[in-house]
């Protein structure tokens, strides 16, 4: 008996997965504006390529490597002008703001200073749990380019946290 299996719609697909994914995007990209643009831009471009996509393929890595190749270009495209914005969690109205907060602070502040791919393979790698071949898939890259981001932003951060007195 053969039975005709429907495949998954792009509609049934993508809505579970809508916080998740911009979740992600807000990670990758550091603000809540840019973080939809860029997976509003990544789901536009799957919905058109839904039907070709191969059935055992990973749709879930595929739309998180268009959220960052979409961030990346829109990087591209408007220059190396970012602006680092605050974590929308930090307490930002405490006059006399706790250890815990200004670090939390900084840091989150470092991280969205990074370049966007190494800032996408931290997200990728330490947000998001992925091991490196997951990244690498991700990003569109060798598995030694992956842990070389990964690596580039760890050396980053770490010198920046060492290198200033934390508050």
């Amino acid at each position: 008996m053969v039975t005709d299996v429907q495949p998954l719609s792009f509609e049934a697909w993508v809505t579970p997965r809508l916080p998740e994914l911009l979740r992600f995007a807000y990670l990758v990209t550091g603000s809540a504006p840019a973080a939809q643009d860029a997976v509003q831009s990544a789901l536009a471009g799957v919905l058109e390529r839904w039907e070709r996509l191969d059935p055992d393929a990973d749709p879930d890595a595929y739309v998180r490597r268009a959220i960052a190749n979409a961030h990346i270009s829109a990087w591209r495209r408007f220059g190396r002008r970012q602006v680092t914005v605050a974590d929308p969690h930090s307490g930002t109205t405490a006059a006399d703001p706790a250890t815990a907060v200004a670090e939390h602070d900084a840091v989150w502040r470092l991280c969205a200073a990074l370049p966007p791919t190494q800032r996408a393979a931290v997200v990728l790698r330490f947000y998001e749990d992925l091991d490196y071949p997951d990244i690498a898939r991700i990003l569109g890259c060798a598995e030694a380019t992956a842990r070389s981001h990964i690596h580039r932003a760890l050396t980053r951060l770490r010198t920046h946290l060492t290198s200033k007195e934390m508050p």
